[in-house]
């Protein structure tokens, strides 16, 4: 009996499997900040970064998307993940927006950051009594 159950449930788990797609995970992010730059790295193995990949930088904001496309479709069983994924990040308040870079590079794109001097956190206002 013992024996029979696990065959049972294992026939049912790829049956679901295969009927209820799971979601594509996020882009797996690291970063590094320093006085000088911030550096950002994602996680995207197997892509072109000249067809697959984008970034942009745009008030503050980066984001990168990228997508997998299916190459070949005659096949019994696929885990692989296709689609479009994105994800952004706010940027340091004194990220230097227009001198950004990029690399890929084994799966991995780098992008860096350069941080203008620091700014002010404000200016003062004076207050006048009336």
């Amino acid at each position: 009996m013992s024996s029979l159950l696990p065959r049972l449930f294992g026939d049912m788990t790829d049956w679901i499997e295969l009927d209820f797609p799971r979601p594509m995970p996020p882009i797996r992010f690291e970063d590094k900040l320093t006085d000088q730059e911030y550096i950002l790295r994602a996680e995207l193995p197997g892509l072109d970064p000249e067809k697959d990949v984008q970034v942009s930088a745009l008030h503050g904001v980066l984001t990168v998307k990228a997508e997998r496309r299916e190459e070949e479709t005659a096949r019994h069983r696929s885990e692989f993940r296709y689609g479009s994924v994105q994800r952004s990040v706010r940027l340091p308040g004194n990220a230097d927006e227009s001198a950004i870079k990029a690399t890929y590079r084994k799966g991995i794109l780098e992008i860096t950051v350069p941080l203008t001097e620091p700014q002010p956190d404000g200016k003062q206002i004076a207050i006048t009594v009336e």
